[in-house]
């Protein structure tokens, strides 16, 4: 790609860590250099903050009314939340989750027109979401209802582990209901895709978990694994996807036997986030896959508890910016190798992956 990537930050909710993280990550001298980040929120809000993180003086900033009249070496930032409303650090009010919902819509609308290159999510309150009026369990299924209702993934990433959620935000008291070999198999497919086109991957190994205590242990602790999860991976098998388990969690991911796979796929929400906010917390992302889109975010929540105290880490926020970055890069580079299918043939063969150490 040529031109300079423009990425949109989403502020998140205002009284959380959402614009701490934000230009904490956004004073890193090489950022600029690399991208064009345009912020949706309040220049209002985004100077507050401001003050509060002393290494910010350097950040220059340019009020735009849209994304296309955005500036090389400026954090560009478009009004799309109120003046009236109020910041009330550490406390889920009405007026930060209106904001967060304000500043998700105007981004997600440029992302549609192709505006931004890519967006990332600050992240916000799921409850006082809902009490504003946001009918989705988080960004992950609006995301899903704005692109054609296409079939997504939650799939948390980074250098060292790539775990991906069958279920989503499920309450653990309806996952057995909702889990189907055919959910199974299309969440496969959109990690298997993923994989090569977002991450370069040649042939994708994928691991299953199961869904009950030592995976099922052949029945005698539940049945899903036998009825649901294998028939899910000899299916992915026939459509040519490396998919192996299913695997007792506990093990996995006690021993280093995660390593051997280039993704993971948790039938649960905590089952998957657990082990990979343990292993990558400080750099972990939360990457929607399966969209036309690049939506990336960091791996935390709100952070209230640090809300205003200029204590919170951007390294989560600045991986998830440099991974939207190297997603877009990548879909480009593959769009090109994919049109050529001589080259994208030749391109398998040489890099072809040692598979002798998987499982039967």
């Amino acid at each position: 790609m040529s031109k300079m990537i423009t990425i949109g930050i989403t502020q998140g909710d205002s009284n959380g860590i959402g614009y701490e993280v934000i230009i904490k990550a956004l004073c890193d001298p090489r950022i600029m250099d690399m991208m064009v980040p345009v912020v949706y929120g309040s220049s209002k809000f985004f100077g507050y903050n401001k003050k509060l993180v002393p290494e910010a003086e350097q950040i220059n900033t340019n009020v735009i009314t849209s994304a296309r009249d955005a500036k090389a070496k400026r954090v560009n930032i478009i009004n799309c939340v109120p003046d009236s409303y109020n910041i009330e650090f550490g406390q889920a009010t009405k007026d930060g989750a209106a904001a967060a919902f304000s500043s998700l819509k105007a981004a997600v609308a440029d992302l549609a027109s192709g505006a931004i290159d890519a967006l990332v999510t600050a992240p916000f309150n799921k409850h006082s979401m809902a009490d504003a009026g946001f009918a989705f369990a988080g960004h992950t299924e609006f995301l899903q209802s704005q692109f054609d209702g296409a079939q997504s993934l939650m799939f948390m990433c980074s250098d060292r582990l790539k775990v991906g959620v069958a279920t989503n935000h499920t309450p653990l008291a309806k996952v057995a209901d909702v889990l189907t070999t055919d959910l199974i198999v299309s969440k496969l497919e959109v990690m298997n895709h993923s994989l090569k086109r977002d991450f370069c991957v040649e042939k994708p190994k994928i691991a299953l978990l199961g869904l009950n205590p030592h995976a099922g242990d052949s029945g005698t602790i539940g049945r899903e694994e036998s009825e649901i999860i294998i028939p899910a991976i000899e299916q992915a098998k026939e459509k040519g996807i490396l998919a192996f388990g299913p695997y007792s969690a506990d093990g996995f991911f006690g021993t280093d036997f995660y390593t051997k796979f280039d993704a993971v796929l948790a039938m649960y929400h905590d089952q998957g986030l657990i082990p990979f906010k343990t292993i990558a917390f400080d750099d972990g992302v939360n990457f929607t896959a399966g969209l036309p889109v690049v939506r990336t975010s960091p791996d935390h929540g709100t952070g209230y508890d640090i809300a205003g105290k200029n204590q919170a880490s951007a390294q989560s926020m600045l991986s998830a910016i440099y991974m939207a970055m190297d997603i877009c890069k990548n879909r480009h580079t593959y769009g090109e190798i994919t049109s050529n299918p001589l080259e994208i043939k030749v391109f398998e063969t040489r890099n072809a992956p040692d598979r002798t150490y998987l499982p039967e």
